[in-house]
């Protein structure tokens, strides 16, 4: 029997966590909370071993990519999806994305918040999503892509996730 991939969630707007957590955990995803880095690290030690680290950017007392940063000292295949308001701030010190990190713009819609998370732990779109329907483009993901091919100009197909 495989293992349900567990997925940190870190966010400090409340509503938004929720959302995140109830989406997953009903794409059939196990998922722990927290408010902010600090919080985030203790749950992480407490969880042992997760598949995924969803996070906001900008958080009090500590970023998502800094979050980020210190979590994979532990745990370096640790895949990582940022959501963020402020995607030009996620890159102001970050110019690229790693292989295994992606992000979303926010508010994301409840199809994209799961492809880029199926995508990010399994290599793919679950050919029948809980909300069904067609699959759409993939998340703006990392590699050795620069600032501008990650925030998705210059990506063939169009940019972003606009219009869900």
């Amino acid at each position: 029997m495989t293992k349900t991939p567990t997925i940190l969630i870190v966010d400090d707007e409340e509503t938004v966590r929720r959302f995140v957590e109830r989406v997953l955990q009903d794409a059939g995803y196990q998922t722990a909370t927290a408010q902010g880095g600090p919080e985030a690290i203790e749950a992480a030690a407490r969880l042992g071993s997760f598949e995924l680290l969803v996070t906001d950017v900008m958080m009090p007392q500590m970023t998502g990519d800094e979050l980020a940063r210190r979590l994979r000292l532990k745990e370096p295949d640790l895949k990582i999806l940022y959501l963020t308001g402020f995607s030009d701030r996620l890159f102001k010190d970050k110019v690229t994305l790693w292989e295994d990190e992606a992000f979303l713009d926010k508010p994301c819609s409840v199809k994209s918040l799961k492809e880029a998370v199926s995508l990010l732990i399994s290599g793919h779109v679950d050919s029948a999503p809980a909300g069904g329907g067609k699959t759409a483009e993939p998340p703006k993901t990392g590699g050795t892509r620069e600032r501008e091919a990650a925030g998705g100009a210059g990506k063939p197909g169009g940019a972003g996730q606009s219009g869900e």
